[in-house]
């Protein structure tokens, strides 16, 4: 006989999960929360959707953008090679000509420059040391022009370092759902709720940056990224609280995305702008 053994919080998701399928499938009055992707352009969707579950605050709702990296050009931009000047999200996209600007990944507090986990930028180095609690490599800028334009990999699946030999830009975060769709048992601060700005990747090697006003714990942030995204795959955790930045330009189309609250540090939702931020990743169409 064969045992699997599943933590709390795995049976949890799955659960949910289970009553999230049987919601979308039931009635026809159901089946139209399934979430519709809206294009903004060739290559770039959106959805604006309630969450599965209520927030303490705000309107509980996530945004969340996919990408087709065929259609794109992915880029990392930080400050510490831009005379050490942090910048907020539409500046690092007026600046840099981007059509989508979102956090690379969390600043160390005691230098806000520089990224907790690996981060290269051609041979630019802002930080060049690896995190050994931080499981997953984003490469951006391909050698090759035979690689996605990005990539988002699980460190601890195959030999992740062929992704240093392929890719002039290398950003390293904290893993949410591993490579194989695996959630993780979020306990590095249990309970503490935050807005948020995720990334993830799926089995079609998408890229999504999904993002949260509305405080929600990781737990279930991991949650709705299983319930919302079909095949998802390698997911990083990118900011919380006001840092937490998402913003997109196009011809038509301008849309604003910022942070507030933090459990015990900043909790409150009245955070009504940009903050600036150190490392960012830009996108735009090839």
């Amino acid at each position: 006989m064969v045992r699997f053994k599943l933590s709390l919080s795995a049976i949890t998701c799955y659960v949910t999960i289970g009553l999230w399928f049987i919601s979308l499938t039931g009635t026809g009055e159901n089946r139209q929360h399934c979430p519709l992707w809206k294009q903004l352009q060739s290559g770039i969707y959106f959805i604006d959707t309630l969450a599965p579950e209520k927030s303490i605050l705000n309107d509980s709702k996530l945004f969340i953008l996919k990408i087709d990296p065929k259609k794109c050009t992915f880029s990392l931009h930080c400050s510490s090679e831009n005379k050490g000047i942090n910048q907020t999200a539409p500046q690092w996209a007026s600046n840099f000509n981007e059509t989508v600007v979102v956090n690379a990944g969390m600043f160390n507090m005691a230098n806000h420059l520089v990224n907790k986990g690996y981060l290269k930028n051609y041979k630019h180095f802002n930080n060049p040391r690896l995190n050994r609690s931080y499981n997953v490599m984003m490469g951006m800028n391909p050698i090759h022009d035979s690689a996605n334009s990005m990539i988002i990999a699980d460190m601890t699946l195959g030999n992740w370092e062929t992704i240093l030999k392929n890719y002039n830009s290398l950003c390293q975060g904290v893993r949410m759902i591993d490579g194989k769709g695996v959630p993780l048992n979020w306990d590095k601060r249990p309970g503490q709720s935050c807005s948020m700005v995720i990334g993830a990747t799926d089995l079609s090697e998408n890229i999504y940056f999904a993002f949260t006003r509305s405080p929600f714990t990781h737990q279930q942030m991991i949650n709705f990224m299983l319930l919302i995204i079909p095949n998802i795959r390698t997911t990083v955790y990118l900011e919380g609280g006001p840092e937490a930045s998402l913003y997109i330009s196009t011809p038509d189309t301008i849309i604003s995305k910022y942070g507030s609250f933090v459990s015990k540090t900043y909790a409150n939702d009245a955070n009504d702008h940009f903050w600036k931020i150190p490392n960012v990743i830009g996108i735009h169409l090839k």
